[in-house]
């Protein structure tokens, strides 16, 4: 399964690589919470690791994962708005591990 994109037009998105896959797939702040999951993509983890926790700029962030600075920056506006949803809301949060991106550890 390819990543998704919005529209029908434009190319296929490429590949990301995740230098370094999460080390786990669920955050749950309340056990037994009833309430939907937040997905996050292992993308946008990836880009959250790397400009956030590393300290990278997003367009070294962009070089490692292989994509435009642009990318980066919409994986990263994606995943914040996904994380302060869950914070926010009390929410589980969780790596979607369906999505195809390119692993090379």
């Amino acid at each position: 399964m390819r990543r998704r994109r919005r529209g029908r037009q434009g190319r296929h998105p490429m590949p990301v690589y995740i230098g370094q896959p999460a080390a786990t797939r669920e955050f749950n702040p309340e056990l037994g919470s009833k309430k939907p999951p937040v997905m996050l993509e292992p993308a946008e983890l990836e880009a959250m690791r790397l400009v956030d926790l590393e300290g990278l700029s997003q367009e070294e962030a962009g070089e490692r994962m292989r994509v435009s600075r642009g990318t980066v920056w919409r994986l990263l506006q994606s995943a914040r708005q996904k994380v302060t949803a869950a914070l926010v809301e009390g929410r589980p949060l969780t790596i979607d591990d369906q999505v195809n991106t390119t692993d090379r550890t």
